[in-house]
Protein backbone atom coordinates (compact mmCIF):
# COMPACT_ATOMS: atom_id res chain seq x y z
CA UNK A 1 0.00 0.00 0.00
CA UNK A 2 1.07 3.73 -0.30
CA UNK A 3 1.73 5.49 2.59
CA UNK A 4 0.16 8.40 4.03
CA UNK A 5 1.97 11.62 3.25
CA UNK A 6 2.75 14.05 5.93
CA UNK A 7 2.68 18.20 4.78
CA UNK A 8 4.04 19.77 8.29
CA UNK A 9 5.93 17.52 10.49
CA UNK A 10 5.29 16.84 14.76
CA UNK A 11 7.50 17.73 17.13
CA UNK A 12 8.92 14.35 18.52
CA UNK A 13 10.35 14.35 22.24
CA UNK A 14 12.04 10.89 22.77
CA UNK A 15 11.90 9.64 26.63
CA UNK A 16 13.44 7.44 29.16
CA UNK A 17 13.19 3.83 30.53
CA UNK A 18 10.97 1.11 29.25
CA UNK A 19 8.48 3.78 27.43
CA UNK A 20 11.88 4.86 25.41
CA UNK A 21 11.68 1.02 24.27
CA UNK A 22 8.12 1.32 23.76
CA UNK A 23 8.40 4.65 21.96
CA UNK A 24 10.29 2.36 19.16
CA UNK A 25 8.37 -0.57 19.38
CA UNK A 26 5.08 1.92 18.22
CA UNK A 27 6.72 3.88 15.75
CA UNK A 28 8.84 0.85 13.85
CA UNK A 29 5.34 -1.96 14.28
CA UNK A 30 2.48 0.42 14.01
CA UNK A 31 3.20 4.10 12.19
CA UNK A 32 5.81 4.21 9.94
CA UNK A 33 4.92 1.11 7.79
CA UNK A 34 1.92 3.26 6.93
CA UNK A 35 3.20 7.08 7.41
CA UNK A 36 5.71 8.48 5.78
CA UNK A 37 6.44 10.08 8.97
CA UNK A 38 8.10 13.61 9.13
CA UNK A 39 8.98 14.86 12.87
CA UNK A 40 11.50 17.07 14.04
CA UNK A 41 12.90 15.32 16.75
CA UNK A 42 14.21 15.74 20.01
CA UNK A 43 15.86 13.34 22.59
CA UNK A 44 14.73 14.23 26.01
CA UNK A 45 16.04 10.91 27.32
CA UNK A 46 17.70 11.95 31.07
CA UNK A 47 21.33 11.77 29.82
CA UNK A 48 20.81 13.90 26.99
CA UNK A 49 19.05 16.68 28.77
CA UNK A 50 22.20 16.47 31.10
CA UNK A 51 24.63 16.72 28.00
CA UNK A 52 22.94 19.90 26.60
CA UNK A 53 22.13 21.37 30.01
CA UNK A 54 18.38 20.96 29.59
CA UNK A 55 18.86 23.12 26.71
CA UNK A 56 17.11 20.61 24.43
CA UNK A 57 13.52 20.41 26.67
CA UNK A 58 13.85 24.23 25.87
CA UNK A 59 14.33 23.69 22.27
CA UNK A 60 11.68 21.11 21.67
CA UNK A 61 9.23 23.50 23.58
CA UNK A 62 9.82 26.15 21.17
CA UNK A 63 10.09 23.70 17.92
CA UNK A 64 6.49 22.97 19.22
CA UNK A 65 5.43 26.33 19.27
CA UNK A 66 6.59 27.36 16.10
CA UNK A 67 4.83 23.63 14.91
CA UNK A 68 2.10 23.66 16.45
CA UNK A 69 1.83 20.08 17.45
CA UNK A 70 4.16 17.67 19.13
CA UNK A 71 4.04 14.11 20.68
CA UNK A 72 6.12 13.36 23.97
CA UNK A 73 7.60 9.78 25.84
CA UNK A 74 7.64 9.90 29.24
CA UNK A 75 10.48 11.29 30.94
CA UNK A 76 12.42 11.04 33.75
CA UNK A 77 12.43 13.82 36.84
CA UNK A 78 15.41 13.27 38.52
CA UNK A 79 15.49 13.26 42.49
CA UNK A 80 18.02 12.57 44.97
CA UNK A 81 17.79 8.21 44.11
CA UNK A 82 17.97 9.41 40.53
CA UNK A 83 21.48 11.55 41.38
CA UNK A 84 22.88 8.33 42.89
CA UNK A 85 21.44 5.78 40.02
CA UNK A 86 22.74 8.60 37.35
CA UNK A 87 26.40 9.44 38.82
CA UNK A 88 26.73 11.37 35.23
CA UNK A 89 24.44 13.94 36.40
CA UNK A 90 25.84 17.33 36.52
CA UNK A 91 22.60 18.77 38.33
CA UNK A 92 19.04 17.64 39.48
CA UNK A 93 17.45 19.01 36.15
CA UNK A 94 13.71 20.06 36.45
CA UNK A 95 10.76 18.58 34.97
CA UNK A 96 10.43 18.28 31.53
CA UNK A 97 7.05 18.60 31.55
CA UNK A 98 6.87 21.26 33.57
CA UNK A 99 9.67 23.25 31.89
CA UNK A 100 7.14 22.29 28.95
CA UNK A 101 4.38 23.79 30.36
CA UNK A 102 5.56 27.11 31.35
CA UNK A 103 6.87 27.72 27.83
CA UNK A 104 3.69 27.02 26.29
CA UNK A 105 1.48 28.37 29.18
CA UNK A 106 -0.75 25.39 28.65
CA UNK A 107 -3.04 23.21 30.50
CA UNK A 108 -3.38 19.79 31.05
CA UNK A 109 -6.12 17.43 30.48
CA UNK A 110 -5.94 14.13 31.27
CA UNK A 111 -9.10 11.39 30.19
CA UNK A 112 -9.60 7.99 30.93
CA UNK A 113 -9.35 5.40 27.52
CA UNK A 114 -12.13 2.83 28.23
CA UNK A 115 -13.36 -0.60 27.13
CA UNK A 116 -16.43 -2.47 27.49
CA UNK A 117 -14.58 -5.83 30.03
CA UNK A 118 -13.03 -2.89 32.57
CA UNK A 119 -15.42 -0.83 34.59
CA UNK A 120 -15.02 1.67 36.92
CA UNK A 121 -14.56 0.85 40.88
CA UNK A 122 -17.53 3.41 40.86
CA UNK A 123 -20.27 1.58 39.44
CA UNK A 124 -22.26 4.47 38.78
CA UNK A 125 -18.85 6.40 36.10
CA UNK A 126 -20.52 5.11 32.77
CA UNK A 127 -18.04 8.31 30.70
CA UNK A 128 -15.04 9.23 30.78
CA UNK A 129 -14.31 12.16 33.32
CA UNK A 130 -11.80 14.33 32.07
CA UNK A 131 -9.13 16.24 34.23
CA UNK A 132 -8.36 19.71 33.76
CA UNK A 133 -5.12 20.70 35.42
CA UNK A 134 -3.71 24.14 35.90
CA UNK A 135 0.05 24.18 34.94
CA UNK A 136 1.31 26.86 36.82
CA UNK A 137 2.48 27.58 39.86
CA UNK A 138 1.32 27.46 43.49
CA UNK A 139 3.19 24.68 45.45
CA UNK A 140 5.13 23.72 42.34
CA UNK A 141 7.19 26.64 42.23
CA UNK A 142 6.77 27.53 45.47
CA UNK A 143 9.65 28.54 48.27
CA UNK A 144 10.17 27.00 51.62
CA UNK A 145 12.43 26.86 54.63
CA UNK A 146 12.55 25.45 57.62
CA UNK A 147 13.76 27.38 61.09
CA UNK A 148 14.77 26.33 64.63
CA UNK A 149 13.93 28.70 66.91
CA UNK A 150 11.21 31.10 68.01
CA UNK A 151 10.26 34.57 65.85
CA UNK A 152 7.90 36.25 63.24
CA UNK A 153 7.81 35.37 59.58
CA UNK A 154 6.13 38.26 57.22
CA UNK A 155 5.70 37.89 53.74
CA UNK A 156 6.55 41.28 51.45
CA UNK A 157 5.88 42.60 48.42
CA UNK A 158 7.94 45.67 46.90
CA UNK A 159 6.00 47.13 43.71
CA UNK A 160 7.98 48.58 41.00
CA UNK A 161 6.43 51.65 41.46
CA UNK A 162 8.16 51.55 45.30
CA UNK A 163 4.78 50.83 47.01
CA UNK A 164 5.40 47.82 49.50
CA UNK A 165 2.71 45.67 51.28
CA UNK A 166 3.80 43.48 54.41
CA UNK A 167 1.57 40.61 55.98
CA UNK A 168 2.25 38.51 58.98
CA UNK A 169 2.24 35.33 58.46
CA UNK A 170 2.69 34.00 62.02
CA UNK A 171 4.62 33.79 65.11
CA UNK A 172 5.91 31.06 66.27
CA UNK A 173 7.60 29.83 69.42
CA UNK A 174 9.99 26.94 68.31
CA UNK A 175 10.69 24.92 65.04
CA UNK A 176 8.39 25.64 61.85
CA UNK A 177 8.01 25.09 58.45
CA UNK A 178 7.16 28.03 56.27
CA UNK A 179 6.33 27.93 52.47
CA UNK A 180 5.20 30.75 49.68
CA UNK A 181 3.48 30.56 46.68
CA UNK A 182 2.11 32.30 43.47
CA UNK A 183 0.55 32.46 40.70
CA UNK A 184 0.04 34.94 37.65
CA UNK A 185 -3.68 36.32 37.20
CA UNK A 186 -2.31 35.92 33.59
CA UNK A 187 -1.72 32.06 33.57
CA UNK A 188 -5.23 31.62 35.92
CA UNK A 189 -7.05 33.45 32.81
CA UNK A 190 -5.31 31.58 30.49
CA UNK A 191 -6.06 28.41 31.92
CA UNK A 192 -9.72 29.85 32.29
CA UNK A 193 -10.07 30.25 29.08
CA UNK A 194 -8.33 26.94 27.93
CA UNK A 195 -10.39 24.81 29.81
CA UNK A 196 -14.18 26.73 28.45
CA UNK A 197 -12.67 26.29 24.52
CA UNK A 198 -11.93 22.89 25.17
CA UNK A 199 -15.41 22.34 26.58
CA UNK A 200 -16.92 23.94 23.96
CA UNK A 201 -14.79 21.85 21.15
CA UNK A 202 -15.49 18.30 23.36
CA UNK A 203 -19.77 19.26 24.19
CA UNK A 204 -19.02 18.96 27.42
CA UNK A 205 -19.95 20.26 30.96
CA UNK A 206 -17.65 22.19 32.73
CA UNK A 207 -16.93 21.75 36.47
CA UNK A 208 -14.33 24.17 38.67
CA UNK A 209 -13.27 24.05 42.18
CA UNK A 210 -11.08 25.65 44.48
CA UNK A 211 -11.26 26.12 48.28
CA UNK A 212 -11.95 30.42 48.19
CA UNK A 213 -14.14 29.92 51.39
CA UNK A 214 -10.28 29.46 53.09
CA UNK A 215 -7.79 31.04 50.58
CA UNK A 216 -10.69 34.17 50.27
CA UNK A 217 -7.91 36.29 48.14
CA UNK A 218 -5.82 33.04 46.49
CA UNK A 219 -8.30 30.51 45.54
CA UNK A 220 -10.81 33.18 44.96
CA UNK A 221 -8.75 34.96 42.44
CA UNK A 222 -9.05 31.95 40.80
CA UNK A 223 -13.48 31.97 40.87
CA UNK A 224 -13.39 35.37 40.23
CA UNK A 225 -11.02 35.28 36.55
CA UNK A 226 -13.53 32.05 35.84
CA UNK A 227 -16.68 33.66 36.60
CA UNK A 228 -15.16 36.96 34.14
CA UNK A 229 -14.27 34.85 31.13
CA UNK A 230 -17.71 32.63 31.01
CA UNK A 231 -20.21 36.02 31.50
CA UNK A 232 -17.83 37.75 29.06
CA UNK A 233 -17.11 35.15 26.23
CA UNK A 234 -18.18 31.89 26.69
CA UNK A 235 -22.03 32.09 28.30
CA UNK A 236 -23.67 32.43 24.87
CA UNK A 237 -21.76 29.32 23.10
CA UNK A 238 -22.33 27.38 25.85
CA UNK A 239 -25.91 28.05 26.03
CA UNK A 240 -26.22 27.08 22.34
CA UNK A 241 -24.73 24.06 22.53
CA UNK A 242 -26.48 22.89 25.78
CA UNK A 243 -23.85 22.77 27.79
CA UNK A 244 -23.03 24.18 31.33
CA UNK A 245 -20.47 25.90 33.81
CA UNK A 246 -20.67 25.02 37.19
CA UNK A 247 -18.51 25.96 40.64
CA UNK A 248 -18.12 24.19 43.57
CA UNK A 249 -15.64 23.77 46.66
CA UNK A 250 -13.28 21.10 45.99
CA UNK A 251 -14.65 19.01 48.73
CA UNK A 252 -18.20 19.49 47.54
CA UNK A 253 -16.78 18.88 44.20
CA UNK A 254 -15.23 15.53 44.60
CA UNK A 255 -18.78 14.42 46.99
CA UNK A 256 -20.35 15.55 43.07
CA UNK A 257 -17.91 13.35 41.22
CA UNK A 258 -18.38 10.22 43.15
CA UNK A 259 -22.17 10.19 43.19
CA UNK A 260 -22.06 11.34 39.18
CA UNK A 261 -21.99 9.09 35.78
CA UNK A 262 -19.13 11.20 34.77
CA UNK A 263 -19.04 12.82 31.47
CA UNK A 264 -17.80 16.17 31.76
CA UNK A 265 -14.04 18.23 32.49
CA UNK A 266 -13.13 18.92 35.94
CA UNK A 267 -11.06 22.02 36.08
CA UNK A 268 -8.76 21.73 39.09
CA UNK A 269 -5.61 23.60 40.16
CA UNK A 270 -2.29 22.39 39.96
CA UNK A 271 -2.12 20.49 42.80
CA UNK A 272 -5.51 19.12 43.05
CA UNK A 273 -5.18 18.35 39.25
CA UNK A 274 -2.04 16.43 40.10
CA UNK A 275 -3.76 14.17 42.50
CA UNK A 276 -7.27 13.79 41.12
CA UNK A 277 -5.86 12.91 37.48
CA UNK A 278 -3.93 9.66 39.55
CA UNK A 279 -7.29 9.08 41.51
CA UNK A 280 -9.66 9.22 38.44
CA UNK A 281 -7.01 6.80 36.30
CA UNK A 282 -7.01 4.36 39.20
CA UNK A 283 -10.82 4.35 40.02
CA UNK A 284 -11.51 3.80 36.02
CA UNK A 285 -8.73 1.12 35.37
CA UNK A 286 -4.91 1.71 35.31
CA UNK A 287 -3.08 4.85 34.58
CA UNK A 288 -1.53 3.29 31.69
CA UNK A 289 -5.19 3.99 29.73
CA UNK A 290 -5.05 7.99 30.94
CA UNK A 291 -4.13 10.22 27.73
CA UNK A 292 -2.95 13.25 28.62
CA UNK A 293 -3.09 16.47 26.26
CA UNK A 294 -1.34 19.84 26.70
CA UNK A 295 -3.56 22.63 25.26
CA UNK A 296 -1.95 26.20 24.95
CA UNK A 297 -4.17 29.28 24.67
CA UNK A 298 -3.22 29.72 20.70
CA UNK A 299 -3.79 26.30 19.90
CA UNK A 300 -0.60 24.41 20.35
CA UNK A 301 -0.78 21.04 21.60
CA UNK A 302 1.22 18.31 23.14
CA UNK A 303 0.02 15.12 23.75
CA UNK A 304 1.83 12.35 26.15
CA UNK A 305 0.93 9.64 28.64
CA UNK A 306 0.03 10.11 31.82
CA UNK A 307 2.59 7.69 33.59
CA UNK A 308 5.99 7.26 33.85
CA UNK A 309 8.94 5.63 32.91
CA UNK A 310 8.20 2.51 34.03
CA UNK A 311 11.82 1.71 35.82
CA UNK A 312 10.36 -1.65 37.21
CA UNK A 313 10.09 -3.33 33.83
CA UNK A 314 13.43 -1.15 32.05
CA UNK A 315 15.44 -3.30 34.58
CA UNK A 316 14.06 -6.11 33.46
CA UNK A 317 13.96 -5.69 29.68
CA UNK A 318 17.80 -4.66 30.37
CA UNK A 319 18.06 -8.23 31.84
CA UNK A 320 16.64 -9.86 28.60
CA UNK A 321 13.46 -10.29 30.22
CA UNK A 322 10.44 -9.91 28.03
CA UNK A 323 8.26 -7.25 29.60
CA UNK A 324 4.36 -7.39 29.32
CA UNK A 325 4.40 -3.66 30.17
CA UNK A 326 1.21 -1.43 28.80
CA UNK A 327 1.67 0.84 25.73
CA UNK A 328 -2.24 1.77 25.40
CA UNK A 329 -1.58 5.57 26.52
CA UNK A 330 1.92 5.95 24.38
CA UNK A 331 -0.35 4.91 21.20
CA UNK A 332 -2.98 7.27 22.20
CA UNK A 333 -0.54 9.77 22.27
CA UNK A 334 0.55 9.22 18.38
CA UNK A 335 -2.52 8.82 17.51
CA UNK A 336 -3.92 11.70 19.27
CA UNK A 337 -0.70 13.95 17.59
CA UNK A 338 -1.42 12.79 14.08
CA UNK A 339 -5.26 13.59 14.21
CA UNK A 340 -4.18 16.62 15.05
CA UNK A 341 -1.82 17.34 12.50
CA UNK A 342 -4.07 15.62 10.00
CA UNK A 343 -6.72 18.65 10.99
CA UNK A 344 -4.70 21.25 10.80
CA UNK A 345 -3.59 20.36 7.25
CA UNK A 346 -6.96 19.22 6.02
CA UNK A 347 -5.18 15.68 5.68
CA UNK A 348 -8.29 13.25 6.54
CA UNK A 349 -6.38 10.45 5.23
CA UNK A 350 -3.93 10.91 8.50
CA UNK A 351 -7.10 11.64 10.66
CA UNK A 352 -9.07 8.51 9.44
CA UNK A 353 -5.46 6.55 10.14
CA UNK A 354 -5.38 7.53 14.21
CA UNK A 355 -9.28 6.65 14.12
CA UNK A 356 -8.32 3.28 12.64
CA UNK A 357 -5.51 2.61 14.94
CA UNK A 358 -7.10 3.64 18.20
CA UNK A 359 -10.14 1.74 17.18
CA UNK A 360 -7.99 -1.37 16.55
CA UNK A 361 -6.38 -0.84 19.97
CA UNK A 362 -9.45 -1.24 21.26
CA UNK A 363 -10.66 -4.24 19.44
CA UNK A 364 -7.76 -5.85 20.48
CA UNK A 365 -8.39 -5.46 24.18
CA UNK A 366 -12.32 -6.38 23.64
CA UNK A 367 -10.93 -9.40 22.04
CA UNK A 368 -8.87 -10.77 25.31
CA UNK A 369 -5.79 -9.96 24.27
CA UNK A 370 -4.12 -7.69 26.85
CA UNK A 371 -1.08 -6.64 28.97
CA UNK A 372 -0.84 -8.21 32.87
CA UNK A 373 -1.96 -4.89 34.26
CA UNK A 374 -5.19 -5.14 32.76
CA UNK A 375 -6.13 -9.19 32.86
CA UNK A 376 -6.89 -8.58 37.10
CA UNK A 377 -9.22 -5.70 36.07
CA UNK A 378 -11.24 -7.01 33.83
CA UNK A 379 -14.92 -8.90 34.43
CA UNK A 380 -14.85 -12.31 35.79
CA UNK A 381 -16.77 -13.76 32.99
CA UNK A 382 -14.31 -12.17 30.69
CA UNK A 383 -12.31 -14.15 29.04
CA UNK A 384 -8.43 -12.75 29.17
CA UNK A 385 -4.88 -13.79 28.00
CA UNK A 386 -1.58 -11.90 29.70
CA UNK A 387 1.16 -11.41 26.46
CA UNK A 388 4.08 -9.00 26.62
CA UNK A 389 3.95 -6.13 24.37
CA UNK A 390 5.43 -7.08 21.68
CA UNK A 391 2.60 -10.01 21.57
CA UNK A 392 0.24 -6.98 22.31
CA UNK A 393 1.83 -4.36 19.92
CA UNK A 394 1.66 -7.28 16.99
CA UNK A 395 -2.09 -7.97 17.81
CA UNK A 396 -2.98 -4.54 16.77
CA UNK A 397 -1.06 -4.44 13.99
CA UNK A 398 -2.76 -7.28 12.56
CA UNK A 399 -5.97 -5.35 13.32
CA UNK A 400 -5.08 -2.08 11.90
CA UNK A 401 -3.71 -3.95 8.52
CA UNK A 402 -6.82 -5.42 7.73
CA UNK A 403 -8.79 -2.06 8.25
CA UNK A 404 -6.64 0.01 6.42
Amino acid sequence: MNKIQMITPLVEMDGDEMTRILWQMIKDQLITPFVELKTEYYDLGLLHRNETRDQVTVDAANATKRLGVAVKCATITPNKQRMEEYPQLTEMWKSPNGTIRSILDGTVFRAPILIDSIHPVVKNWKEPITIARHAYGDVYKSVDMYTTEPGTCTMTFKGESGEEKTLLVQKVDGPAVWQGAHNKEKSIRSFARACFQYAIDTRQDLWFSTKDTIAKIYDGQFKRVFEEEFEKTYRAKFEELGITYFYTLIDDAVARVIRSKGGFIWACKNYDGDVMSDMVSTAFGSLAMMTSVLVAPDGTTEYEAAHGTVTKHYYKHLKGEATSTNPMATIYAWTGALRKRGQLDGLEDLVSFADKLEKACVETLNDGIMTKDLVGLVDQDFHATAVTSAEFIAAIRGRLEAKL
